[in-house]
């Protein structure tokens, strides 16, 4: 009865093909981390296949992870760092940009070299050119739009300091600094 239940813990040859079938689809579509391709296998193996155990499941997962790398389409320093990239130049705070990397399964030690990349102010007078603050604004800012403006300053992870510097820009000053730190 032993040989039964570790013989039902090994994925059958049929589960093991499948799970390197949908890591190529998975990895040919998007980027992805080693925990969401994990998750992804996971959550899709149960589905698949109806008596599957924990432990099968588990060993399909490890299994994609495993030919992700063998393929070379699963690399966790290189998603981290096209993700901050990204991150800046779509206007988030580092602060955001390593809670979504916690999120998607980054450990903490390839976040912080990722993230030694990005600059803050940058990222802030991108956020400010996207929602049209500060230096962008169209009409002549009152106390309760600088507040609002403050605000959504602090909500999306920049500090006090940096969102008053940034409001505080002309436009010229601005696109200097997005000049000089692009080259």
């Amino acid at each position: 009865m032993a040989e039964e239940d570790t013989q039902s813990d090994i994925p059958t040859s049929r589960m093991q093909s499948w799970a390197r079938n949908s890591t190529i689809y998975r990895l040919g579509r998007q980027m992805m981390t080693e925990k969401q391709l994990a998750d992804a296998i996971s959550r899709k193996a149960k589905q698949k296949f109806e008596d599957i155990s924990e432990a099968q499941v588990k060993a399909l997962a490890d299994l994609a992870v495993k030919f992700g790398h063998e393929q070379g389409g699963l690399n966790d320093v290189a998603y981290a760092e096209i993700s901050v990239r990204s991150g800046v130049r779509s206007g988030r705070s580092k602060r955001i940009m390593a809670q979504k990397l916690a999120i998607k399964g980054i450990d903490r030690e390839t976040a912080v070299i990722a993230l030694e990349e990005s600059d803050d102010l940058v990222a802030a007078i991108n956020f400010a050119r996207k929602r049209g603050f500060g230096p962008f604004r169209r009409e002549e800012p009152d106390e309760k739009r600088y507040n609002k403006e403050m605000s959504a300053f602090a909500r999306n992870g920049f500090g006090f300091e940096l969102g008053r510097s940034v409001l505080g820009m002309s436009r010229d000053e601005a696109e200097a600094v997005l000049d000089e730190r692009r080259s």
